[in-house]
């Protein structure tokens, strides 16, 4: 019997509120802010992007209504890539500023840290 094996990844330079853009699959070139990072199965969620149906049930206590509901699906880490505000899709680099190590725009050099 085969194992499916997963890719661990233990740093990754994308975060929560980071705006990205899908670089392959079915939802290429859609931009979204991403709502969570799950690195330990290297996957993003990204608002509005790869959504899929989900069947609720009702429960009056929670006051939630059944139905299908849309809901996003995680996306892979490689099929996703950070945006600067100046040049549009970027790589990430890594560099001391001050006495802080922040992420940085290959092409143009700005900080992409708040």
């Amino acid at each position: 019997m085969a194992t499916a094996t997963t890719t661990v990844h233990k740093r990754v330079d994308i975060r929560r509120n980071d705006v990205v853009r899908v670089i392959a699959g079915k939802d290429k070139g859609k931009e979204g802010r991403v709502l969570r990072v799950l690195p330990d199965i290297g996957r993003v969620l990204v608002e509005h992007v790869s959504m899929v149906k989900k069947h609720v049930r009702p429960n009056p206590q929670a006051n939630i209504q059944g139905g299908i509901a849309d809901q996003e699906a995680p996306i892979s880490l490689s099929n996703v890539q950070l945006v600067c505000g100046a040049c549009g899709p970027v790589r990430i680099g890594h560099e001391v500023r001050g006495d802080r190590k922040v992420r940085v725009c290959r092409k143009c050099g700005t900080t992409l840290d708040k």
